[in-house]
C-alpha cells in the first residue's frame, strides 16, 4: 500500500503558474500584475493582494461606486478632519441627517396646513437625529 501512495502524481501541490512573460500571460493563464499570482476563475480581484483585475467588463455600479470610494480616502478624510474611526462616522451620519432634513422640503410639498406640519415634523425628527449624532461624535471623540 505505501508503494502506490509514493507513486501517485502530485498534481495538486504544484505552485500557481507564474508567468514568465507578457505574451505567455495572456495566451496561458491571466496572472496578477502586482504580486503575479494566478487568478481564480470568474474573480475581479486578486485573492492575495487584492489588486482589481484588468480587462474585466460588466461592473455593475455599485462595485463601481465601491472602488472609488476604498479605506484610503476614509483613512485620509479622518486624518484632514483630525477624528478617529468612531467620531467619524457619527459625523458623516450627522451630514447624511442634516441632508436628510433638507431634503424633505423638497421632495414633500405643503398644500394645506396638516401637510405642512407633518413636513416640519419629519424636518424636526431629522434634525434631532443630527443632533444626536453629532453629540455622540463629541463624546466618542478622544483627544490627540
Amino acid at each position: 500500500m505505501a508503494e502506490v501512495v509514493q507513486q501517485t502524481q502530485h498534481e495538486f501541490w504544484r505552485p500557481p503558474l507564474q508567468a514568465a512573460s507578457d505574451a505567455a500571460r495572456s495566451e496561458m493563464v491571466e496572472a496578477c500584475d502586482r504580486c503575479g499570482t494566478e487568478f481564480i476563475v470568474g474573480s475581479r480581484f486578486c485573492h492575495t493582494c487584492g489588486a482589481g483585475r484588468q480587462g474585466v467588463t460588466a461592473i455593475s455600479p455599485a462595485a463601481q461606486w465601491r472602488e472609488k470610494i476604498n479605506l484610503a480616502q476614509f483613512t485620509t478624510l479622518s486624518d484632514k478632519l483630525g477624528l478617529t474611526t468612531a467620531p467619524l462616522i457619527a459625523f458623516l451620519l450627522g451630514v447624511l441627517c442634516l441632508l436628510g432634513a433638507s431634503a424633505v422640503g423638497v421632495i414633500f410639498s405643503a398644500r394645506t396646513v396638516l401637510d405642512w406640519q407633518a413636513v416640519q415634523l419629519w424636518r424636526i425628527e431629522w434634525l434631532l437625529a443630527a443632533v444626536a449624532a453629532f453629540v455622540a461624535g463629541c463624546l466618542l471623540k478622544k483627544a490627540r
